[in-house]
């Protein structure tokens, strides 16, 4: 498999169906294959749920099981190829545990695409036994898509040929002591392929005061702060201009927690695109404090770029 490809992970259920969705406009987006991968486990000897119906086989039923196992990514499959002729999609299924499997996938990826159940129209993410581990490990991007998602909800609305519908912004949160390659560049590359604004966001914190200390709330003094860190952010980005110039890019140096901030970014935005530092360790979730907020708390599908 070419690296060059968009995989989502496929399991029955309503989240995954929304994110092979996603996953099937992404792909077109940006020209690439999609790759659907259904990772299943037989519990027969205990029971085995079908997929569906709501049904439950009989203990050992192996036959059974492996007949709602087959079916998953073949109806997911067939239903994109009837909603997105045009899309190049091939399907398969692993035995095997769904997180050793999807973190294989994502290795030979473009991007793996899960989905996620969500806590209501602005409570942001549930991530279960599975798409955690994944996005703490994965050496990939990893989206992240709700239940429900739909292409509209990425659109604004126009209103005719005078004003066609376009992309919501792509949001990015940048951090300027680590302002990674990777993350950015996947936030320019998006957008571009969506035609959508690129808006950058850097949140940092208040001042500390201790005691009585009039030049740490000094005016003068916040004010200069945050120009130097608006010229940061535009230094920054300024390579990353004259790669993407089609983008139109907005930074936004703001004063607080970046993760409320980020929050309320993605409540009008497409994607949320945020980076994840590589660690090496088995144990851990390795997501930081940010990351981690904005998994339970976005408004729209999350992107989670890892960077050493």
């Amino acid at each position: 498999m070419s690296r060059r490809t968009v995989i989502a992970a496929v399991d029955g259920s309503a989240e995954s169906r929304a994110a092979a969705q996603w996953a099937a406009r992404e792909a077109l987006l940006r020209g690439l294959p999609l790759h659907l991968v259904h990772a299943w486990q037989d519990w027969s000897r205990g029971f085995a749920h079908a997929p569906f119906t709501g049904t439950d086989t009989a203990p050992g039923d192996t036959a059974v099981t492996r007949h709602w196992a087959e079916r998953v990514p073949r109806d997911v499959a067939d239903r994109l190829r009837e909603d997105h002729p045009g899309l190049q999609l091939s399907v398969e299924q692993v035995f095997g545990r769904p997180v050793d499997v999807l973190l294989s996938a994502a290795g030979k990826a473009e991007m793996l695409v899960l989905g996620s159940r969500g806590l209501g129209a602005l409570g942001g993410f549930l991530t279960g036994s599975v798409s955690m581990p994944v996005i703490a490990h994965a050496e990939r991007p990893v989206v992240l898509v709700r239940a429900g998602e739909r292409a509209e909800d990425e659109m604004r609305t126009g209103d005719g040929a005078a004003r066609p519908a376009q992309y919501r912004d792509v949001v990015l949160g940048l951090d300027l002591t680590r302002p990674c390659d990777e993350v950015i560049e996947y936030a320019f590359a998006t957008a571009a392929a969506r035609g959508a604004a690129l808006r950058v966001v850097h949140g940092r914190d208040a001042p500390l005061v201790y005691g009585y200390d009039p030049a740490a709330v000094d005016p003068g003094h916040v004010v200069a702060r945050g120009l130097r860190e608006a010229s940061a952010l535009t230094d920054a980005l300024r390579p990353w201009r004259g790669k993407f110039p089609q983008v139109d890019v907005k930074e936004q140096c703001v004063v607080g927690r970046a993760a409320d901030h980020l929050v309320d970014a993605s409540k009008d935005a497409s994607l949320l695109v945020v980076g994840r530092r590589v660690r090496r360790a088995a144990i851990g979730t390795h997501l930081g404090p940010v990351t981690h907020a904005v998994l339970h708390h976005a408004a729209a599908p999350v992107a989670v770029v890892p960077h050493l």
